[in-house]
């Protein structure tokens, strides 16, 4: 099959674009980036939440086109099942896919009062109930699997599909000043230790381009 392209959006500002480089990171296959146009419609619908479902990031990968995450996540993992991006458990395999599917789907209140954004940080920031609601959630699923299958990953020694799904909410934890447990805190900080994170983080504070709707005091 012939070379890979990962066409992604914002460093800053795309949760989703960090999520496809991760996976697509994860598997091991060698691909390159193209950044989608500030200038289109659709990529800036998506990082504002205007738009219905989520087309960037895509991966093209010979004649194959694969976009929405999960669905990147799923190809991936079939292609290049020595890459192991789910635990071989099968039991923890479906705990990681259940997880994963509830980040994709779920968590709105958090997506739309703690935008991603890595150049920004805002200390004691107030965070709404349903905002809490959505943290309370996203750390008790953090703890049972740290609980269960003993870290530093959410399955244990090897990063999986579920850890790149949740690594952008560690930034917003970040960038919005969210306190957190002990174990909480230590996941956060090994997931933003990540060689690939710390590759993306810096990548994006180079990025030029600034969206007012996501900078502002709110």
């Amino acid at each position: 099959m012939k070379g890979a392209t990962l066409f992604i959006s914002s460093k800053n500002y795309s949760s989703w674009s960090l999520r496809g480089f991760l996976l697509t990171r994860l598997s091991g296959l060698d691909f390159e980036e193209q950044v989608v146009s500030p200038d289109d419609p659709t990529r800036r619908a998506e990082l504002l939440l205007q738009t219905s479902s989520i087309r960037i990031p895509y991966l093209v990968h010979g004649d194959v086109v694969v976009w929405d995450t999960l669905a990147m996540a799923e190809y991936l993992n079939e292609t290049f099942p020595k890459a192991h991006m789910l635990p071989d458990d099968p039991k923890a395999g479906a705990h990681c896919r259940s997880v994963s599917g509830e980040m994709h789907s779920g968590f709105a209140a958090l997506r739309g009062s703690l935008p991603m954004n890595l150049k920004l940080f805002r200390p004691d920031f107030t965070l709404w109930s349903a905002v809490r609601a959505d943290i309370s959630r996203i750390t008790d699923i953090w703890r049972e699997c740290l609980d269960t299958w003993h870290g530093p990953w959410l399955y244990g020694r090897r990063a999986t599909i579920a850890d790149a799904m949740y690594a952008p909410v560690a930034t917003r934890f970040r960038t919005y000043d969210v306190k957190l447990d002990a174990k909480c805190e230590a996941y956060c900080e090994h997931v933003l230790g990540w060689p690939d994170m710390r590759e993306w983080w810096a990548a994006a504070q180079r990025e030029p381009e600034q969206i007012e709707e996501l900078d502002i005091e709110f």
